[in-house]
């Protein structure tokens, strides 16, 4: 049986039967996926969904995968296995200079790309030295690797926006996070400004980690500057 992950992937690529075959297996283990077949569509996409890996073909129709991973490397870290047919040394070097996690040559077998959209992911899940695969404060566990929070031992339902935010708050621990070291990578720069959303987003993800507690809280807000993540869960929110 696989391992939900729930993590969301696009596939970039201009041959019907590749997005297919990809989405399909993809699919197959639980990962949400959209695809594209342009570099156009894959940034508008990419702005959209904000995605947690990027399998990138270079050979496009409308421009070159690697000016794809450029645009995606001035927006965010967010994880890009090259999937091309150009096996070349000079190819993958330059891909990998850009800042592509990790390049794969066609053809490939389904079960090597699991692996290395796994490995992608697993490493973006610590992007901070220092944080473990599973981190727990009191009651409350998170499992960077399998995208899994629980409280008192019950697995609590996230969405992708929720997830990222506890995967933030996690990667800095005990310390203040303004509103805008928030949503930038979160939301992306474009969203930087909208607070109000990042509010909403917070009081929710407070319901599901402190269903029952009034007066204690992991994430505490630090009036006019954001909110701080506190490890052991037990002081007092203001």
């Amino acid at each position: 049986m696989s391992q939900s992950t729930g993590a969301r992937v696009l596939v970039v690529d201009d041959e019907p039967g590749i997005l297919r075959a990809v989405q399909t297996n993809l699919g197959h283990h639980d990962y949400r996926v959209d695809t594209a077949s342009s570099g156009e569509a894959a940034l508008e996409t990419y702005n959209r969904v904000r995605p947690d890996l990027v399998l990138l073909d270079l050979g496009l129709p409308d421009m070159d995968g690697l000016e794809v991973l450029r645009s995606i490397r001035e927006r965010a870290s967010t994880p890009v296995v090259v999937l091309s047919a150009r096996e070349t040394e000079r190819d993958k070097v330059t891909a990998l200079a850009l800042g592509a996690d990790d390049y794969l040559t066609k053809p490939f077998g389904v079960n090597e790309l699991l692996a290395r959209v796994r490995v992608a992911l697993r490493h973006a899940a610590r992007p901070s030295a220092g944080v473990e695969a599973v981190n727990r404060f009191g009651d409350l566990e998170v499992d960077m690797d399998r995208r899994r929070v629980a409280v008192n031992g019950l697995q609590v339902h996230l969405t992708p926006t929720e997830w990222d935010l506890v995967k933030l708050f996690v990667s800095h621990p005990d310390k203040v996070l303004t509103d805008r070291m928030i949503t930038e990578p979160v939301w992306g720069a474009s969203y930087a400004e909208q607070g109000h959303s990042l509010h909403v987003y917070v009081a929710r993800l407070r319901k599901k980690l402190e269903p029952t507690s009034t007066s204690r809280r992991h994430i505490i807000t630090e009036p006019g500057v954001g909110y701080r993540f506190v490890t052991d869960g037990i002081e007092r929110s203001s």
